[in-house]
């Protein structure tokens, strides 16, 4: 089991971001992830930088640090082209430690470029032909591309990695299960679904399987409380929301709804590490082999603390 640290893209700044990177290598995280978004959920929260940018520079300052985008649309923000560049660079750059993370997208990002945002079946189509484009241009050459929503014509990428970075591709049910298992090299997920896994592996995945793990630490319960409901409650809306929804203003209506037990039946939080062990054993039971801890409470230096002290050899018994 391969543990990672998920940096808060929307909370923090690229500078702090790759400080706390360098801080996670530090205190035993094989990995950190990072959400490629152009708005943060909420205001409050007042950043949302260039995941690209951030992630290089982390490359630059660690060493065996594996990085990862949880997760980039290559399909209306940006084209898969230059997707495909993207990631070969930072395999090079990052000798090798880099996974792409590819997802059907959200309309809070996708709207701002101005043409709009699809359907899920719209979507789908569109990140399966994202796929094709992506995994011809890592084969070398000149590659053209003529799909029902995109296209590609004579482009090659001239910087290519020897082994291509690994894809994982964010899925939610059986169809986008399937597609992980026949364009990517991994799945990835933000529940703890067995039955995800399942189809997965029905159609013939076998690559790593990366889930996100919601919890808050703090020094005691009323804080971590306190600062997922400022700055995180919106993970409660769910994805059918949390991919609907065009700008933070409507996050703040959709999630003014939440409360304290809303918060405890989907995070872990406090101080106790044991409530944060049976968190995570949830998602390593239910099959999931990379485990993200996506820290919500208010001190993340106190977090990797916490994590290199009092939970990292607990969480590794589990795997």
């Amino acid at each position: 089991m391969k543990i990672g640290y998920k940096l808060a893209a929307e909370g923090y700044g690229p500078q702090e971001m790759i400080r706390q990177a360098v801080r996670a290598e530090q205190a035993g995280f094989d990995f950190v992830e990072m959400s490629d978004h152009f708005h943060p959920w909420l205001d409050v929260q007042g950043h949302s930088s260039f995941a690209w940018s951030v992630l290089a520079a982390i490359a630059a300052r660690t060493d065996t640090l594996g990085l990862a985008t949880g997760v980039t649309c290559p399909t209306v923000r940006y084209h898969p082209a230059i997707i495909a560049q993207a990631a070969a660079t930072m395999a090079l750059i990052s000798d090798g430690r880099f996974t792409l993370g590819v997802g059907a997208g959200e309309r809070l990002n996708e709207h701002v470029v101005g043409q709009g945002f699809p359907s899920v079946r719209g979507r789908h189509e569109r990140l399966r032909e994202a796929l094709e484009i992506i995994r011809l241009l890592w084969q070398g050459g000149y590659q053209s591309y003529e799909g029902k929503h995109l296209q590609l014509e004579d482009a090659r990428v001239f910087d290519l990695p020897d082994t291509p970075p690994v894809i994982a591709v964010a899925a939610s049910g059986r169809a986008s299960a399937t597609m992980a298992a026949e364009l990517g090299d991994g799945l990835f997920v933000t529940e703890p679904k067995e039955s995800i896994v399942a189809h997965y592996r029905e159609a013939g995945g076998g690559g790593p399987r990366y889930a996100e793990v919601p919890m808050a630490w703090a020094p005691d319960d009323a804080q971590a409380l306190r600062a997922v409901l400022e700055t995180s409650r919106w993970m409660v809306t769910g994805w059918k929301v949390m991919s609907e929804l065009p700008n933070p203003v409507n996050f703040d209506a959709a999630s003014a709804y939440v409360e304290e037990r809303h918060i405890r039946e989907l995070f872990s939080v406090g101080p106790d590490p044991e409530a944060h062990v049976a968190k995570v054993r949830s998602y390593v039971e239910a099959g999931y082999d990379h485990i993200v801890l996506q820290n919500a409470g208010p001190d993340p230096d106190g977090f990797l603390d916490f994590f290199a002290g009092d939970l990292a050899g607990r969480l590794r018994a589990l795997g």
